[in-house]
């Protein structure tokens, strides 16, 4: 029972430490919750029988590590919608000419 919570906490760890790290950093919320309520888990079971290991402080650092990630992206990534008309740019026909005068020489 203890190794089954420690590998649960040790793998939602590392899973929130890279969904943190791409694109989809929002779901990077999940596994970190998972993973602090199996590191809790552990730590209680594994304290019950006063056998504390440096593994379940090093899980709950990377879930620490995911969720900063996390929630630094959240609060400074901006979403930008360009205008469409905005994008387009359109040269002056005088310029076009030239540049097909120079293509042709």
């Amino acid at each position: 029972m203890k190794k089954t919570f420690l590998f649960l906490t040790i793998l939602a760890s590392i899973l929130a430490l890279v969904l943190s790290s791409l694109l989809i950093y929002k779901l990077a919320i999940v596994p970190s919750i998972l993973g602090l309520i199996f590191g809790l888990l552990t730590f209680y079971l594994f304290k019950k029988r006063k056998q504390i290991k440096k593994i379940i402080q090093f899980a709950f650092m990377l879930n620490i590590m995911a969720l900063a990630i996390t929630t630094y992206k959240s609060i400074f990534n901006k979403i930008e919608i360009a205008d469409a008309k905005a994008q387009e740019t359109t040269k002056p026909k005088s310029e076009n000419k030239k540049g097909l005068k120079n293509f042709r020489d």
